[in-house]
């Protein structure tokens, strides 16, 4: 890790699993502060037994509240966005509030992130945002994820220009495995999963952790912004 986190105050937003716990949890070990935020305070509060990580509720599709927990927050080092809206289905399937929704978490929220936490932030800051390989590799069925990486990729690259020198950067995931898939079922997820790990060069599925690491280096790595990282085993290059 080419720097530690001693001394900062990480706020990480997402669910209370998957790749926003792996993400806190490799904070901490790296001597941070983190703050947890979601929509549900209560369940956040409930997946951490640590006193260095502090849950509070947001809602990225309410710029007031977004703004009251900058309020509360004051002064925080890194910013991290792992929050997301399904919006998966074919063109003729796709419903108007859910394709918004999905743009809202994951687009227009990070905006006002940055709108309302950018200027309680040291010079040294940052922001990492998340987009995902569906913004690279179209598929059937992922008009509206892919629609929503593409514009996280353009927010990030844009926010690293206007924030300077505070660094914007976003992760972009491929398969992972976070629980994400389990409403398949058992038999279509690893049918799925058999599928991507036979395609894709790394010859394997995602994890957490894998991401995990990329947010930490994003985190630590002074001399990078503007990019999205791709995380992906190679998958959009088959």
């Amino acid at each position: 890790m080419p720097a530690s986190l001693n001394g900062r105050t990480v706020l990480v937003i997402g669910r209370p699993s998957g790749i926003a716990r792996a993400v806190a949890l490799s904070i901490r070990k790296a001597g941070g502060s983190v703050v947890v935020a979601g929509r549900d305070q209560q369940a956040l509060a409930a997946a951490y037994d640590d006193p260095a990580i502090r849950a509070e509720r947001v809602d990225l599709t309410d710029e007031a509240s977004i703004a009251a927990l900058a309020e509360r927050l004051g002064r925080v080092d890194h910013v991290v966005s792992t929050a997301s809206a399904r919006a998966r289905g074919a063109v003729g399937d796709l419903d108007h509030d859910t394709v918004l929704m999905s743009f809202s978490v994951k687009v227009v929220g990070p905006m006002f992130l940055a709108k309302h936490f950018a200027p309680r932030m040291p010079a040294d800051g940052s922001f990492v945002l998340f987009s995902g390989s569906s913004a690279r590799k179209p598929a059937a069925g992922m008009l509206a994820v892919g629609a929503t990486n593409a514009a996280v990729d353009v927010v990030t690259r844009t926010l690293a220009v206007e924030l300077a020198p505070i660094r914007v950067n976003a992760i972009s995931p491929g398969t992972v495995d976070t629980g994400a898939y389990d409403g398949l079922g058992e038999a279509r997820k690893a049918e799925l999963f058999t599928a991507r790990q036979a395609g894709n060069p790394a010859r394997r599925i995602g994890n957490s952790d894998d991401i995990a690491d990329a947010v930490m280096f994003a985190l630590t790595n002074t001399f990078m912004t503007g990019v999205s990282l791709s995380i992906d085993g190679g998958e959009p290059l088959v």
